[in-house]
């Protein structure tokens, strides 16, 4: 359930009577998490967590875990999640495991979070370098959106959140996506603009929409995975050579090479230049900077491969999408 907050104290409407609140947070958000306790002053306790992809682990989990039971917390209990998608991916995964399963609820305080990450119930950690290896699907009792926590965004963060911002309307809305890019393309001040409100929630509409009629991805859900596939190979590659690159520069890598093979593959039409001179408008990076032989393996373990096949989702137009297999000699 998404729910838009004008501002943080809005929260308490919606948790002010859970007697049993644990707040979880991103320690780069303190100050969020500050305003959020100040409006929830019955919270039971609050936990800081340091995030990186590296320690999006079991270990994290685990010791988050501890931290419940040390709490006392019943099957009762509610978790409110506050930071990016590392942070709602790890509580998520936590709830889902505590007692059996507890409620949680996602605060994203990353453009990427608040139209991706964040909604949809997939939570998870890392496994050894790969990505998402090990979760669980949970659904959290609500998302909750609030422009005004992006005001300190770096302007990286903003731009691995306009990846996913993009992808979500090239699946689903062309009229979004021109409006987006005219919006992003070169803009100082996107961060701030009235505008961008709307485009969020327009984008967490479609995400929503895709999960409530594919909730665990037997079928539609499947194409939220438009760049995600070279995205996650990438991440990986990266995280072996010691090497920054963040998962929304990935994704959008991701899918200019997805778009490259859609052309190639006659399943689209000169689509790939088309998103290439989109994306290095909005300040977002186009070339893979590995050979793509050495991401192959990384893909074949990607958890979207089956046996002897990789899958992909691939673009055939500005708002249709499909899947196509490649068969992994």
């Amino acid at each position: 359930m998404i729910k838009e907050l004008k501002q943080i104290a809005g929260i308490a409407r919606w948790l002010e009577q859970e007697p049993e609140l644990v707040v979880v947070y991103d320690e780069n958000v303190a100050w969020v998490a500050t305003e959020v306790l100040k409006a929830l002053p019955q919270a039971k306790t609050s936990i800081a967590l340091e995030t990186s992809e590296e320690l999006k682990t079991m270990d994290t989990v685990l010791a988050l875990e501890r931290r419940l039971l040390e709490a006392g917390l019943s099957r009762g209990a509610m978790l409110l999640a506050i930071g990016g998608g590392i942070t709602t991916d790890l509580t998520g995964f936590a709830a889902s495991m505590y007692k059996r399963g507890i409620r949680y609820a996602n605060f994203p305080t990353t453009l990427l979070a608040q139209v991706d990450a964040a909604i949809g119930g997939k939570t998870g950690v890392n496994l050894d370098g790969y990505k998402n290896m090990l979760g669980a699907f949970r659904m959290p009792e609500y998302t909750f959106l609030c422009a005004d926590v992006l005001r300190t965004l770096s302007p990286r963060a903003f731009r691995c959140g306009v990846a996913e911002l993009l992808k979500t309307f090239l699946l689903a809305d062309a009229t979004a996506y021109e409006s987006a890019v005219r919006l992003l393309s070169g803009a100082k001040t996107a961060q701030n603009a009235p505008e961008l409100q709307q485009l969020i929630l327009r984008a967490a509409e479609i995400k929503a929409g895709i999960v409530e009629r594919d909730p665990e991805e037997h079928g539609e859900r499947a194409k939220l995975n438009l760049g995600h596939t070279f995205g996650h190979a990438i991440e990986h590659e990266a995280h072996k050579r010691g090497e920054d690159i963040q998962h929304g520069e990935a994704v959008a890598i991701g899918i200019i090479l997805a778009a490259e093979m859609s052309d190639r593959e006659g399943l689209s039409k000169s689509l790939a230049p088309r998103l290439k001179a989109d994306f290095a408008a909005a300040g977002l990076p186009t070339e893979c900077p590995y050979p793509l032989e050495t991401l192959r393996e990384a893909m074949t373990k990607d958890k979207k491969a089956t046996v002897g096949k990789i899958r992909f989702i691939l673009p055939k137009e500005i708002g249709s999408v499909c899947e196509w297999e490649v068969i992994n000699n």
